[in-house]
Order: C-alpha cells, then structure tokens, then sequence
C-alpha cells in the first residue's frame, strides 16, 4: 500500500503541474478512473492556489501518528460532535499532512488541525494545540457550532474562508467515504511544499 501510494503520488503532482499532459492521460483512462483523477488534479491545484511559497528552513516535520490511532480520534469526535470520521480526515490530511508538517501557517495557525490561537481557546476544550487527540476533538467542536455535520460547506468555510479551500476539503473527505482505503493512501504520502525555488519534498527517502 505505501510504495503504491507514493508512486501514485509522483505521478499526481506531475499531472497537477503539467496540465497538457494530464488532459491526455485523462482522455485515455477508463472513465471511473479518469473522473477520480480529474478530481483529485483539481482539488490539487485549488490548494496550490491557496498556498504562499516559503523558504525551506520556514518547514519542519516529524513523524505521524499510527494511521489506525488517528482513527481512533476521529471515531471519539464523531461520536462526540457528528461530525464524520472522514471529513476531520480530510480536514488533517490538508492541514498538516496528518500532523507530518509541524510548523506554523503564515497567518499563525498552530497543530495538526491548524487552530489560530484566539480560536483555539474558544474551541479547545482545554486541550494542546499540538496534540493530535486534542486538535481532532477541538476540530470537530469547532466545525459542530458553525453548522456541521448539517452543512458541511458552510462548517469548512468558517474553518477557512475559501471556496477553493472548502471544495478541495469535500473532494478528499468524498473520496474517504466512498472508499476509506483512500484514507490509508493519503496517509501514506510524503510532505511536498512550495517553495520560491519550486515544489520540494520533506520526507521521505532521498532520491
């Protein structure tokens, strides 16, 4: 599953870069396959738009926890707050790469789950910022008083006021609920981040 992941992964970030190509490889692919990718490029190229390049010494990382903990969290949040497992995944997976990258965002967010302090200590429920546990809770809180799981859209967009943000947010929250093995895939990428010389990679092996 990871090896599959990360291939897949390369193959997706050239195809967001390249969009000639990806219209041609997405003309030759079944159409069930080609809808899910097509999909994918676009919620990619959303965040990039979203996304300020930085320099390289602005990112740290460290590692994830398990895969099946975080699952955990999001189960105890949802039974907690109802708001589904699979948009606080994707919620994780777009912040912070499920908590792989650790700094803060240029605006000041902090955490897995990328809380700005003031909202935090409203939403928090007493929790650390940067515990995963805490963060998903507090997520989750949060998302609940703006409206979810009710209205998702209008939740996600006070999380972060961007259409682009909250489109993307619900393309990969969709695609871990149709299938959650997506779930598994996401969480086993690597960190790509932008900066002023280009898209580089923070974990993983080197090439």
């Amino acid at each position: 599953m990871t090896l599959w992941a990360l291939y897949e992964q390369r193959l997706v970030i050239v195809l967001t870069e390249r969009t000639r190509l990806a219209d041609s490889v997405l003309r030759r692919l079944p159409p069930t396959v080609a809808k899910r990718l097509r999909s994918e490029l676009l919620a990619r190229r959303e965040l990039g738009r979203l996304s300020t390049p930085r320099p390289r010494s602005a990112f740290r990382t460290g590692p994830a926890d398990p895969a099946a903990q975080l699952r955990t969290y999001y189960g105890e949040a949802q039974r907690r707050f109802h708001v589904a497992w699979y948009v606080l995944a994707a919620v994780n997976s777009v912040e912070s790469a499920f908590n792989k990258l650790r700094n803060a965002s240029t605006a000041g967010a902090q955490g897995p789950m990328q809380f700005i302090p003031s909202t935090w200590r409203v939403y928090g429920l007493g929790g650390d910022v940067h515990d995963p546990h805490d963060a998903i809770l507090g997520a989750a809180n949060y998302l609940h008083a703006n409206g979810a799981p009710a209205d998702y859209t209008r939740a996600l967009y006070h999380y972060n006021p961007s259409p682009l943000y909250v489109d993307a947010v619900l393309r990969y929250a969709s695609w871990i609920r149709n299938d959650p093995r997506t779930y598994l895939v996401l969480y086993s990428r690597q960190v790509f981040v932008r900066t002023p010389r280009g898209l580089i990679r923070l974990t993983g092996p080197r090439s």
